[in-house]
């Protein structure tokens, strides 16, 4: 194979309670990335559409990715790197992470498919931190495995891809307001109660369980969360009425993607998840503030080829 294009999708990080730990793939919207083998060692950007991103090799989470990878499997070739953005870089839906997941993948197919799907999550991290400055792998491992993850695990690392039941949908709204990561990181409590850690940890495993059972009302009861979001909601306009849309007219339950600003919302069926859709966009259209909106089946394939030779 000497040449590649990809689909890397958007992820939603974090999922109500599962703070750094939880992370699925989303259908809808993502990055289209090509690869193509040079005689030329290294690694070159030529192309970036969609937004406005650094060429620079080191830089760049993409580049960065290719780069480490092609000197740790000693590659005797280099690879230009085309990178279409599909959704907006600091939206909450893991942009970066899209751009450093596909580019693990797509080296990683180019070198003859060397490496498993943990290995290129660890090079997507490197990624990660090159672009934010922390090696997070919820955002990443969704967009490389596809589904629903669980990272229960750092050191050493370990992502427990999870079970989706059949009628979930995703809904979502991304006003047009800048949330920087630091900034949604440095509102955050350093300590928090006994009894609030308690909680959460239950709904974690209650969400879990009713993905595993197909367990609807299950997932609607634990998609809670009282240590992250009370915090990082005051970033965001008008969070409250957007969730309290959502969950009238229908959603599980509905929350922050990653640090934001991104709202979503997950339903239980394509009628269910176009009400919510709509009484969302009612409740956001008269807020002055621009905005975009999609709904989706989970990804359950992560990554996928749309051509190669």
């Amino acid at each position: 194979m000497d040449y590649l294009k990809i689909f890397a999708p958007a992820t939603v990080a974090n999922v109500s309670c599962g703070f750094d730990s939880l992370g699925f793939a989303v259908d809808a919207i993502g990055d289209e990335m090509t690869f193509t083998k040079t005689t030329e060692k290294g690694v070159k950007i030529t192309n970036i559409t969609g937004a406005n991103l650094t060429y620079d090799i080191d830089e760049n989470a993409a580049s960065a990715v290719v780069k480490k990878i092609l000197i740790e499997a000693n590659a005797d070739f280099g690879i230009e790197l085309t990178i279409h953005k599909g959704f907006s870089p600091g939206s909450g839906l893991g942009s970066s992470a899209a751009s450093a997941a596909g580019a693990a993948f797509g080296a990683n197919q180019l070198l003859g498919n060397i490496y498993s799907d943990l290995e290129l999550t660890k090079f997507a991290m490197f990624g990660e931190e090159v672009a934010c400055g922390t090696p997070i792998a919820d955002n990443v491992s969704a967009a490389i495995y596809g589904g629903f993850v669980l990272v229960r695990s750092y050191h050493p690392l370990e992502i427990i891809k999870l079970p989706i039941p059949s009628e979930l949908r995703v809904v979502a709204i991304h006003p047009q307001v800048e949330v920087k990561t630091k900034d949604a990181r440095a509102v955050l409590p350093t300590e928090i109660a006994l009894k609030d850690a308690v909680t959460q940890w239950a709904n974690v495993g209650g969400l879990i369980s009713g993905l595993y059972a197909d367990n609807y009302n299950l997932i609607s009861n634990s998609l809670v969360d009282i240590i992250v979001e009370p915090h990082r909601k005051k970033l965001i306009p008008f969070f409250d009425n957007v969730k309290n849309a959502a969950i009238k007219a229908g959603a599980l339950g509905a929350g922050i993607s990653g640090s934001g600003p991104t709202i979503f919302a997950l339903c239980k069926g394509d009628k269910i998840a176009k009400e919510v859709y709509k009484s969302i966009e009612e409740s956001y259209k008269n807020t002055g503030i621009d905005f975009e909106m999609f709904i989706s089946k989970v990804n359950h394939e992560g990554m996928k080829i749309l051509n190669s030779n």
